[in-house]
This record gives C-alpha cells, sequence and structure tokens, in this order.
C-alpha cells in the first residue's frame, strides 16, 4: 500500500465538525484540485455553488430531511451539473447548439461526480472531513431557485466540509467478487457471497458509534427499492433543459 491508497481505503462520512474554519487559500486549493479530474471532451460540465449566506444554509437543512451539518459544517458546497456555459460558448461562436439530449447531461453529471471526488479526497489528505448530500434533490426546484440557477444547470448533490469532531469506522464494502467480474457478468455465485456480507455489515451497524441499528446490506436495498426514488426528477430535469432525447 501507499498513502494515497491508505487515505481512499479510509474514507468514511463525516457529520459533527468543529469550529475550525477552512483558509480561503486551502479552499481555493481544494477546488483546484477538483478542477484536475478527468472530464469527457474537455467539457468541464461544473460549476460549485459555495453557500455561505445562513439563511440559505438553513433552507438546505429543510429540504434535506433536516441534515443540521449543513448549517454547522465550515463549509456548504453544492455541485452543479452545467451545460450553460458551453452553450453560451456555441453562441458565441456564431453556432447552434443541440440542447436536451441524454449524452450531454450524463457527461456533465459524470463530471460533476469525478469533480467532487477529487475535492473529497484532496479534503481528506488535508485532514479535512467530509459529507456528501445527495438530499438536496428532495426538492431540486427550490435548490434552484436558492442558487439562481439558469437553465441547462441542475444541483446534483451538496458536499459538508470541515475538521471532524467525531471518529467513526468506515462502513464494509461489498466483497471483491462481487463487484470486479470478468469479461462477462455472472451473479450465479453473489446471493451466498451477499448473504455473508449481509452478516458484516450487521455487525457493524451493532457496533459502531454513534448510531446501532440491526439491518443487513441487502435489507437495505430492499428498503430502498421498495419505494419510490424521487420521481420529481424527470419534470423538474426538463424543465432545466435536459430533455433526455
Amino acid at each position: 500500500m501507499n498513502p494515497t491508497i491508505d487515505l481512499l481505503m479510509a474514507h468514511r462520512s463525516i457529520r459533527k465538525f468543529t469550529n475550525e474554519q477552512i483558509g480561503d487559500m486551502l479552499l481555493e486549493t481544494l477546488v483546484a484540485a477538483g478542477q484536475a479530474a478527468a472530464s469527457s471532451s474537455f467539457l468541464q460540465g461544473v460549476t460549485i455553488m459555495r453557500v455561505t449566506d445562513l439563511d440559505k444554509r438553513q433552507q438546505f437543512v429543510e429540504l434535506a430531511n433536516n441534515q443540521s451539518y449543513i448549517a454547522t459544517a465550515p463549509e456548504f458546497l453544492v455541485f452543479c451539473a452545467d451545460l450553460s456555459r458551453p452553450i453560451r460558448c456555441c453562441e458565441m461562436h456564431g453556432g447552434t447548439p443541440t440542447r436536451g439530449f441524454t449524452e450531454q447531461f450524463i457527461i456533465a453529471t459524470v463530471d460533476a461526480a469525478l469533480y467532487a471526488q477529487n475535492v473529497v479526497i484532496a479534503a481528506e489528505s488535508a485532514g479535512l472531513g467530509i459529507c456528501y448530500i445527495g438530499a438536496i434533490r428532495n426538492d431540486p426546484a427550490r435548490a434552484t431557485t436558492l442558487l439562481d440557477l439558469p437553465e441547462n444547470v441542475y444541483p446534483v448533490f451538496g458536499l459538508c466540509l470541515g475538521y471532524p469532531a467525531q471518529n467513526p469506522e468506515p462502513k464494509p464494502r461489498l466483497p471483491m467478487p462481487v463487484m470486479l467480474k470478468e469479461n462477462s457478468y455472472d451473479a450465479s455465485a453473489e446471493e451466498a457471497q451477499i448473504k455473508a456480507y449481509d452478516e458484516v455489515v450487521r455487525t457493524y451497524y451493532a457496533s459502531r458509534t454513534g448510531n446501532p441499528k440491526s439491518q443487513s446490506w441487502s435489507e437495505q436495498m430492499t428498503d430502498l427499492l421498495s419505494k419510490e426514488a424521487r420521481p420529481h426528477m424527470r419534470d423538474f430535469l426538463s424543465r432545466q433543459g435536459f430533455e433526455m432525447k
């Protein structure tokens, strides 16, 4: 192993932060690390919104299932997939931009995820903790209004950043043979592997610090897939210019 791999393997979500602020130079360095991420077709289809307004922070808490650490984290960033900028560039050069294609949406969304993960790795290497906030998509229209996002831009997720005030255990991940397959998708052995993993996860939840519970991974997936998953997203994306044609 090496320090970079050790850092990646030690990842965990942090939901309690100290009052120590993140210096502007460090924050800009983290954003620059994000910019260094790969970008399909060099689109760079990302805009980061830094939310410092306390009232807006509180509104994000409310729309994201009352996750209070959005308000208390030293920094809260919202990563947006942004096709508005390349569209403006196309028009600037007299072109007629094609809009609403699913491939464009995928590229911008993947760009946002890659960008954010670079920021996260850089942040953790500097001793910071992070927590992704996917729940801002509970009400993406309200999030869009809060951030004054134009058409062809949408909020993908939020990110809390700060110095950790807790030391949670990393969550155990699925067994490697389940995740890594060779040449063809063969799931014939997965049931036994997942059952064994379920017990690992159940033990982790029962013994973890702060919030013990009794649930396996496959039970979590049952809960997740037995209910609607933000059905409003399709109409919202269409209204924002992401028509998926």
